[in-house]
């Protein structure tokens, strides 16, 4: 599928196996539907001369809107590709994760919550209150099973506070039942008794170990360290065309780049690129390191410059036990001592 990735003025391509998606940016909506057509055109030919082709039936279209256009009027004009039409959809699924126009984590965390709670009346049956399986192996099925069901897309979307709050009371079913025999035990100490951390530090660990997986992947490899800050410490010198940032010309004065380091605006403004956010997660953890490590450096041909494996691996592993720290330490404080 590699020769089928092109560039893009303004734009992007991406896939996962077979499942593709192509972005562009332009000044109205018009506009991005007959860039669309023009680019589905020439990616079916680049198909064609490796035969393959693609299921047209399956195409969806969405138009991502800036906070400034979220009151504009919605469009409605479909896109036609190869004699079919295909209307704007409120919402689009790739990769398990639910997108809205508006980039909205509340569609998405409402299936999410919705399959965690399928999932745990399934195993909830195998130890009523007081019988059944002991309370390690409730908490391996929790941690194990409900957690990555229900947190999965918590690395890029961050729920709002109404979001969370139904997310932290399933949590809390899911902690009351893992203690097992603690049925009245009071909500406030169920995390400690369960050893389950509260959602929100949890959601708050997996976008730190995220954002460590970014900022270490190699960026002729992966498409979103290639389109971090130049200013970056990353071992590689390579960014893609648009990391500097072409696809914010024209929008809102507030949508400008986060310098490598530089002090985040308080009250923060989210809306800054962001990949430039998720890269200043890590700026805790990165003290006494000049460079960032590379993990999966085999994949990068040829292989630069670089240092032994063994220690980038290693300097990999203290940054993640860095992290793992950090929630211990943001878990103890929320609870009195004994």
């Amino acid at each position: 599928m590699a020769p089928l990735h092109f560039r893009i003025p303004r734009g992007l391509v991406i896939s996962y196996v077979d499942d593709f998606a192509l972005t562009v940016a332009s000044l109205s909506y018009r506009g991005n539907i007959g860039r669309l057509q023009k680019l589905f055109e020439k990616l079916e030919r680049n198909a064609s001369r490796l035969g393959v082709s693609f299921s047209v039936a399956k195409t969806e279209l969405i138009h991502w809107r800036t906070p400034s256009q979220r009151h504009s009027p919605k469009c409605i004009s479909p896109i036609q590709i190869k004699g079919k039409l295909f209307r704007l959809s409120n919402s689009v699924r790739w990769l398990g994760y639910w997108f809205t126009p508006a980039l909205d984590p509340a569609a998405h965390f409402s299936r999410r919550l919705a399959l965690a709670q399928g999932a745990f009346a399934l195993i909830q049956r195998l130890s009523p209150p007081g019988a059944g399986l002991p309370p390690y192996l409730c908490h391996r099925l929790a941690t194990s099973l409900v957690a990555p069901i229900l947190l999965y897309g918590a690395d890029l979307f961050t729920p709002s506070v109404g979001t969370t709050t139904r997310l932290d009371t399933f949590w809390r079913k899911v902690q009351r039942w893992t203690t097992n025999c603690f049925s009245a035990t009071p909500t406030g100490i169920l995390s400690v008794e369960s050893c389950l951390p509260p959602v929100s530090l949890l959601i708050a660990h997996r976008q730190r170990l995220a954002a460590l997986r970014v900022v270490c992947s190699p960026p002729t490899v992966n498409p979103a360290t290639a389109r971090l800050h130049p200013s970056f410490p990353s071992l590689s010198a390579h960014r893609a065309p648009d990391s500097l940032r072409a696809l914010t010309r024209g929008l809102s004065s507030v949508y400008l780049p986060l310098y490598w380091k530089s002090p985040r605006p308080v009250p923060a403004m989210r809306n800054h690129v962001p990949l430039d956010a998720v890269a200043h997660r890590t700026i805790p953890f990165t003290l006494g390191l000049l460079r960032m490590p590379m993990i999966n450096s085999h994949l990068v041909h040829p292989t630069p410059a670089l240092p032994p494996q063994s220690l980038m691996d290693n300097t990999y592993s203290a940054l993640k036990k860095r992290i793992r720290e950090k929630l211990l330490q943001e878990w103890a404080t929320l609870f009195p001592p004994p």
